[in-house]
């Protein structure tokens, strides 16, 4: 990847020439927008098949901004140099020769036939359309001259500009994303870092707000649900009389606007039933678990404490977050080299439609000394994609299996390497009999030393068991996305059952996995004994392993989406350009949500 790969393949357009337009210390870095010459080939069917539109492509560093013909300027170049200047940068670099005949110039396309006004997007020169009375118009004219003795409507600008659109729909959605992430990742690192802000500011509100938060919410759901029970009967005794309201939800059957469901009294009556016993559940288990209930926000109290007596437990996130923040970046950086390894491509692009080289590859370095120009006159070697045929090129999607496991792995390693440290830390304050007397003086870094020292192996044992089983997941989702459409019933049922499976067997490895690492930390032994006695340990007291985890998970969960949501919410309205101060700093994106994910 990072001999082959190039990015700025996904950053720059590319021109006929194969150069990038915007790309620093060349030629073109002042010329950060593709223009095409003739953008009205851009509608012929060709565009889907060879992903290329049909006409030289330049790098401008402005789009036009006026209509204008070759033909008129060129008559009238001696008497108005002007537009003769403003009409000669859209033609090819260097030439600056009116007196060449029009035919001969717009066979050998020095120069567009015609210019019309546009705007960039997505760093290409598009049509200004604007409506106007509800008709199409660019610069409010619904008629042009294309330079070559007609005049053409502007709807076949759109039909253009749709096959411009095609040829960029057609690239692969993995590209595109590539592009955006390649565009805003300093953007996602600003976002990422005030997640990690508010983060630590919940952590510590969580010692005095543990207990306060669970006893609101639940209270809260109480009393939800038991306005929703009174809303029922409310709405049930309302319906009574009405006509029609009596009947069962038999007798009307089955109707598309469910709304109809809500004018008869039975369904009324069937919420209220179902409310009623989640209420009853919910107020049952509050009387039987509240000793549960109360030791599990007594722990998550005792775990604020040690907190308070070991305060650089609230900084080591910091250090998995980097961890996983460099896996992240090594992963797509080498992701988008991997994408971009491919080698430019030239076509022969031939002005005459009988010409049989056309869309053929090329060398455009000894294009001219072939017979292709003499058979075809006007035929160019110009750049179509980035692609390649070798065997690197061939291997290039199990490369990125190689990388996407590899980054699983980092990232697992990352994790249980926090998960393992913190134990450590928090042991060694359990198990002081004077706090904070018999607690070691640096017990976190104590404790990260001892898990680098002593248990690295396990440790990355265990990450690699939860890689394997996260790729196979991984590569069933990607066959899923691949088959869709082509599948009969048992495969798609297989398919089904066996990503379920690994979902499971995932969820599962990650929860021993956790106890195995605090085992692991408390007594030294390797991960699989760790995790036997993880295992049975939990299952002696499952109830309160259960009771513990859903108290704890709830409140934490609570805080993720505090924190994901609201740094969400700001990236969605700083990405889709609603926030005025910031709205000319937000790069313009394929999809919005690559960063907002």
């Amino acid at each position: 990847a990072w001999v082959h790969g190039d990015p700025r393949k996904v950053i720059y357009p590319t021109d006929s020439y194969g150069q990038f337009c915007g790309q620093k210390d060349t030629l073109n870095e002042n010329k950060t927008i593709l223009f095409y010459f003739n953008i009205l080939k851009c509608a012929s069917p060709v565009v889907l098949i060879n992903l290329q539109c049909p006409t030289t492509q330049l790098c401008v560093s402005k789009c036009p901004d006026r209509f204008a013909t070759y033909i008129d300027v060129q008559a009238s170049y001696r008497y108005k140099p002007d537009q003769w200047n403003y009409f000669r940068q859209f033609c090819k670099p260097g030439f600056n020769n009116p007196r060449k005949s029009v035919a001969q110039v717009l066979r050998d396309e020095d120069c567009p036939s015609m210019i019309i006004p546009s705007r960039p997007f997505l760093k290409r020169c598009f049509p200004d359309f604007s409506t106007k009375n509800g008709v199409l118009t660019v610069a409010n004219q619904t008629t042009f001259k294309d330079g070559r003795g007609k005049t053409r409507n502007v709807t076949d600008l759109r039909e253009a500009a749709n096959g411009i659109n095609n040829v960029l729909d057609a690239r692969s959605v993995g590209m595109k994303i590539f592009e955006d992430y390649a565009i805003s990742w300093y953007w996602i690192l600003i976002g990422l870092f005030i997640a990690m802000i508010v983060s630590l500011l919940f952590l510590v509100l969580l010692r005095f707000m543990a207990g306060v938060l669970f006893w609101i919410f639940i209270f809260g759901v109480i009393g939800i649900i038991g306005y929703g029970i009174w809303h029922c009967y409310w709405e049930y005794d309302h319906l009574k009389g009405i006509p029609g309201s009596d009947l069962t939800v038999y007798d009307i059957g089955f109707q598309t606007d469910f709304r109809v469901y809500l004018q008869l009294r039975q369904t009324w009556l069937a919420f209220m039933i179902i409310l009623c016993v989640v209420e009853v559940i919910i107020i049952l288990m509050l009387i039987f678990l509240r000793n549960r209930i109360r030791i599990a926000i007594a722990l998550l109290k005792e775990g604020s404490r040690a907190i308070g007596y070991i305060m650089s437990t609230l900084f080591y996130p910091v250090v998995t977050f980097v961890l996983i923040a460099i896996c992240i970046s090594y992963w797509a950086v080498t992701a988008v080299f991997l994408a971009t390894s491919g080698e430019p491509v030239y076509k022969v692009m031939a002005n005459q439609t009988l010409c049989k080289y056309a869309n053929l590859t090329c060398d455009p370095e000894t294009f001219n000394t072939t017979n292709v120009t003499k058979l075809c006159p006007g035929a160019q070697c110009t750049f179509a994609f980035y692609g390649g045929e070798s065997l690197y090129h061939k291997y290039i999607f199990i490369f990125q299996l190689a990388n996407a496991f590899v980054f699983l792995w980092l990232v697992n390693f990352a994790i249980a390497l926090g998960q393992c440290t913190l134990a450590g830390a928090f042991a060694s304050y359990y198990w002081a009999s004077r706090k904070p007397a018999d607690i070691p003086l640096w017990p976190l870094f104590s404790s990260f030393g001892r898990a680098i020292r002593y248990h690295t192996g396990s440790l990355a044992f265990g990450a690699l068991i939860l890689a394997i089983v996260q790729l196979i997941r991984v590569v069933l989702e990607y066959l899923d996305h691949k088959l869709k459409g082509t599948q009969n019933s048992f495969t798609r049922f297989l398919l089904c059952c066996l990503k379920c499976c690994f979902w499971c067997l995932e969820k599962f490895l990650k929860f021993i996995n956790r106890n195995a690492y605090i085992m692991i930390a408390i007594y030294g032994k390797n991960f699989c004994t760790s995790a036997k006695e993880a295992f049975f340990l939990l299952m002696r007291n499952v109830v309160r392993v259960a009771v513990l985890d859903k108290v704890t998970d709830f409140l934490l969960f609570l805080g993720k989406i505090l924190v994901a949501g609201g740094v969400g919410v700001l990236a969605f309205f700083f990405f889709t350009q609603r926030i005025p101060v910031f709205a000319q700093e937000a790069p313009t994106l394929n999809y919005y949500w690559v960063p907002l994910l």
